[in-house]
């Protein structure tokens, strides 16, 4: 992975010195990992920044705090570690000023990512400089994975489907919504830990699966983005499972959602749930190189609108080191799909304060269509627990 990194940032640099940006300073996680390797356990949210300084003509440099250095400097390729601490004249915003010196040229920054306290250093300290917005230079790199990204894909659907079965085998007729999330929770963790070893690059890859379970029963699973709570199953809930923040490995972050239903389930909620499994399979049998993002989107609709409904959502995004990257499967997105892109394709439906039905699942585009990275039933699912 990071002869990869490596060679993502020369190329990377080469983009920089076609668009006529000299440096780039890179602000987000998932961007420093793709090209430098490494990511750490402390964010932005405690006042400390990492930066990943790409010279158009120069070899990078990182900047981290000093009680990550260590870490760091043994996950990365990159030879320059500069470090700061937390008070006195060694201060990120005075490290960050001699790493980029008196450039006077375009600075490029990922626009859209940048942390609030970079940006107020940029306008005190670098106002007359022009700052270039990369993100969309890195977007472009980012979209087609090559095979060692996908293999890694590959490992985290393995664990997503571990993390299903293990969901599915928690739920019962009078079971806590958190026990389930907890039975996901170990049951990921154990199955990555089955990829990695504890030597070089590898023993800093934690297969702790974690975030906040997704997840609604009942009533509440009209509520997209609700978390496991202490309330309890009853027969004929409808359970939703979202792994979209906690299936991931080595960084890579797939989709992957099931919807399962406690010993029985009514005609509507199998009408529901039968148009967004549907839905969701016209648009995977629409994907192939050649066609358009949107097309895709309009594939699933068009099962919407034979059904009756409308969905505000979209059929799906791109998926790699972040969550959301680009192309979105929705209306208005005409990039060309191509072979090595991955997405996560979703069938939603939500009728407000009765139920919902969703399904979700990531795939990667070959050269005739695309093959699934998660694998787990794609039919209404009962437990008769």
């Amino acid at each position: 992975m990071l002869d990869q990194a490596r060679q993502r940032t020369a190329e990377f640099q080469n983009r920089l010195k076609d668009a006529g940006i000299d440096i780039a300073v890179i602000t987000d996680e998932s961007s420093i990992a793709y090209l430098a390797g490494f990511w750490g356990y402390l964010s932005v949210e405690f006042g400390r920044p990492t930066f990943l300084i790409v010279h158009a003509t120069e070899s990078p440099v990182v900047i981290t705090p000093a009680m990550e250095s260590e870490m760091v400097s043994a996950m990365t390729w990159v030879e320059n570690v500069m470090t700061w601490e937390d008070a006195g004249a060694n201060r990120w915003e005075n490290v960050l000023a001699r790493a980029l010196g008196d450039s006077r040229g375009n600075i490029g920054v990922e626009a859209e990512a940048l942390p609030a306290i970079v940006r107020n250093w940029f306008d005190d300290q670098k106002s007359d400089a022009g700052l270039a917005n990369i993100s969309p230079l890195l977007g472009a790199m980012r979209m087609v994975k090559s095979s060692e990204e996908i293999e890694v894909m590959r490992q985290a659907g393995e664990i997503a489907g571990a993390m299903m079965e293990a969901a599915e085998g928690a739920l019962a007729e009078g079971a806590p919504e958190y026990e389930a999330a907890l039975a996901v929770i170990n049951a990921g963790t154990r199955k990555a830990a089955g990829f990695l070893t504890a030597r070089g690059w590898d023993s800093f890859i934690s297969p702790m699966i974690h975030n906040l379970q997704v997840m609604q029963s009942g009533r509440d699973t009209s509520m997209v983005h609700r978390r496991a709570s202490v309330k309890l199953l009853e027969k004929g809930d409808p359970v939703y499972f979202c792994f979209c923040n906690m299936a991931q490995f080595k960084q890579y972050k797939l989709g992957f959602d099931r919807m399962f239903f406690i010993k029985d389930i009514s005609d509507e909620a199998a009408r529901v749930q039968q148009a967004a499994i549907d839905a969701q399979q016209a648009a995977i049998a629409a994907i192939r190189p050649g066609v358009t993002a949107e097309s895709i989107a309009a594939a699933a609709d068009e099962i919407y609108a034979e059904r009756g409904y409308t969905t505000g959502y979209r059929t799906g995004r791109s998926i790699g080191m972040s969550y959301l990257e680009s192309p979105e499967l929705k209306a208005g997105d005409t990039t060309i799909l191509q072979p090595g892109m991955t997405f996560a394709v979703d069938g939603g439906i939500s009728v407000d304060g009765k139920l919902g039905g969703r399904i979700g699942d990531s795939i990667v585009v070959t050269s005739t269509g695309c093959d699934y990275l998660t694998s787990y039933a794609r039919d209404i699912l009962t437990v008769d627990r």
